[in-house]
């Protein structure tokens, strides 16, 4: 029987260029497979969870302006808040504001600087939030919430960031909390703190 030919040089360097191209397309699918594997498991992003801790007062004035016929109150606000970050990579956000709601209306603001939180760190926050005067004084319900003796306020934060997975892929997240709570005019303190979580991917 006749031999069969025996490959050329050329074909010899065809089938080992093809043999690499296999080669790599394989990995190439089986890390992609990896990939995808660790995202919707180990790396599956998580909800960042911000919480209001505490609410105390720093300052508080309340006196009657005779000439005016008017109350003339200032007041500002100690907030601690923490971040807690459960995924197993960092979490970026960008600059943030707190907000000091009275009866619907926003009467003070803080900023929040733009940072980022490790895998699985729970990061605090201290903030200052001082009551606008001028704002706060034109509802006309704050002169008898302080004859009344409470002033009703709400803390409202929203922090929005990114968790990135792998380098790869992705995820914008933002935590919102919400704080109903009373200013005792008497005493100066701050009580009746309920609180509201929501966290969206």
């Amino acid at each position: 029987m006749p031999s069969s030919p025996k490959p050329t040089e050329s074909g010899r360097r065809r089938n080992r260029s093809r043999a690499i191209c296999l080669g790599v397309m394989a990995v190439v699918v089986v890390a992609a497979v990896i990939i995808v594997i660790l995202s919707l498991t180990v790396f599956k992003p998580k909800r960042p969870v911000t919480t209001i801790d505490a609410v105390s007062l720093a300052d508080m004035d309340v006196s009657l302006n005779v000439a005016k016929l008017a109350v003339d109150l200032n007041v500002t606000l100690d907030v601690d808040l923490s971040v807690r970050n459960p995924n197993k990579v960092g979490f970026k956000y960008a600059d943030s504001t707190a907000f000091l709601n009275y009866r619907g209306q926003t009467v003070g603001e803080a900023s929040i600087p733009a940072g980022g939180i490790s895998s699985d760190e729970t990061k605090p926050m201290n903030l200052t939030l001082t009551v606008m005067a001028d704002r706060l004084l034109s509802t006309s319900q704050i002169y008898s919430d302080v004859l009344a003796g409470t002033v009703p306020f709400n803390a409202r934060t929203r922090i929005s960031g990114k968790v990135s997975i792998l380098g790869v892929v992705k995820v914008h997240v933002v935590s919102t909390t919400s704080c109903d709570f009373n200013v005792f005019v008497s005493n100066r303190s701050v009580g009746g703190q309920t609180c509201q979580y929501k966290t969206k991917l």
